[in-house]
């Protein structure tokens, strides 16, 4: 039965969010990861070549991603990471 499951399992899609933590995300999941603004925030953080001003506009939706991400993200635009934090 268990055997059946991971079989299963290993069809089933991955999510941006999944393949982004595990470290398998590409740019090709770029869009994805603007849906949310903690996904946008780490897609820019782990995948190399990752648009920053795109994600940057998606993590500052929320005050604390915006912080996150001015802090964490070179090339981030602080002035409007700042402006979404305050």
């Amino acid at each position: 039965m268990l055997t059946r499951i991971k079989e299963d399992a290993s069809r089933v899609p991955k999510t941006v969010w999944h393949r982004i933590t595990e470290g398998i995300a590409t740019l090709l999941d770029e869009e994805g990861a603007c849906t949310k603004p903690k996904w946008a925030y780490r897609f820019a953080l782990v995948v190399p070549g990752a648009d920053i001003e795109k994600r940057c506009e998606a993590a500052c939706q929320d005050s604390y991603w915006a912080y996150e991400f001015a802090l964490s993200i070179s090339g981030a635009n602080i002035e409007k990471c700042q402006e979404s934090a305050c």
